[in-house]
């Protein structure tokens, strides 16, 4: 008797000994059959997202995160360095604009590394708009709240006046120098239009490279570069149109923080009238017409994504 129990005893314990791998073995299989799946789905959410739906849907739905508004954004410790990194940033580039008029365009490739650095230096704190009409045109796209792009904008117009007291505080001490702080050519009776177009255009390509810079936001030195490159290419444009097709000179800026600050408003005329006249055409060409142009900029940029089907936020 009791060996006929050893020997079910060793059977069963045989048994389990067998019957332990298979249950244990069970879940390894799944895993590798619902692995591919998971990953097909993941990457296939993406394609399915706008699938069946217009190719304008999202087009104006909020890009950026949270509900700002009057009462809650001032609460935010890291909006004051937002506004903080505006300033500082908008200051170097009205330096640089400052330094890079005297200079001539020769020094464009300076130019352009000088921005890159700019950019790539300030995107931590606060995106590096650097321009009213960078933060207009992200008002409009519904990439920035409305609090958040006024703020930005004042901070600008700050930092652009710093930079030319720094810059012009440089001018006098050095008393009679070989330079002199060049001006903008004074807007013709018939070139308003041809001013404003070619603010209006300059405005619109520096809006299009920025916007299409933000899908490689987490490369900040792509995005430095883009947005550079764009800024280059306008000031290029505005170079040869102004000074080879019109016979002007510096009657172009693409930056309406920067322009407040470059003597393009007159102080003198026949009437006060006559000195408002050309305040609000200074205004409307090197201010509001740069700002449409992000505005165009922007909106062509998600309108070309929508049409290529990527559904991009």
């Amino acid at each position: 008797m009791a060996t006929k129990k050893s020997k079910t005893s060793t059977k069963s314990s045989a048994k389990a000994k067998t019957t332990k791998p298979k249950t244990a073995a069970k879940p390894a299989v799944k895993s590798e059959i619902e692995a591919p799946k998971t990953k097909k789905v993941e990457a296939t959410s993406t394609a399915k997202k706008c699938e069946g739906k217009s190719c304008l849907y999202g087009f104006f739905a909020k890009k950026y995160e949270g509900n700002e508004s009057f009462l809650t954004v001032f609460k935010n410790p890291k909006f004051y360095g937002s506004l903080l990194g505006e300033v500082i940033g908008t200051m170097l580039i009205a330096l640089l604009f400052f330094a890079a008029s005297l200079m001539g365009l020769h020094t464009i490739a300076t130019y352009a590394i000088a921005l890159i650095a700019i950019l790539a230096g300030i995107y931590a704190f606060s995106g590096a708009c650097l321009n009213p009409l960078v933060s207009v045109g992200m008002m409009a796209s519904r990439r920035l709240s409305v609090v958040r792009g006024i703020m930005y904008i004042i901070a600008e117009i700050i930092g652009a006046w710093l930079g030319w007291l720094i810059f012009n505080a440089f001018h006098l001490a050095g008393g009679e120098t070989a330079y002199e702080i060049p001006t903008m050519s004074a807007i013709a009776e018939n070139g308003f239009w041809v001013v404003a177009i070619l603010e209006l255009l300059g405005g619109a390509i520096i809006a299009f490279f920025f916007a299409r810079a933000l899908k490689y936001k987490r490369s900040v030195f792509t995005f430095a570069a883009i947005v550079a490159g764009g800024i280059a290419l306008a000031m290029v444009l505005g170079y040869v149109v102004s000074a080879a097709f019109l016979g002007l000179n510096n009657n172009f800026i693409f930056n309406p923080a920067l322009a407040m600050m470059f003597q393009i408003f007159p102080t003198a005329g026949d009437s006060f009238g006559e000195i408002i006249g050309g305040i609000l055409q200074a205004l409307s060409a090197y201010a509001i017409i740069p700002m449409i142009g992000g505005v165009i900029g922007f909106y062509l940029s998600d309108f070309t994504a929508k049409l290529s089907g990527s559904c991009e936020e």
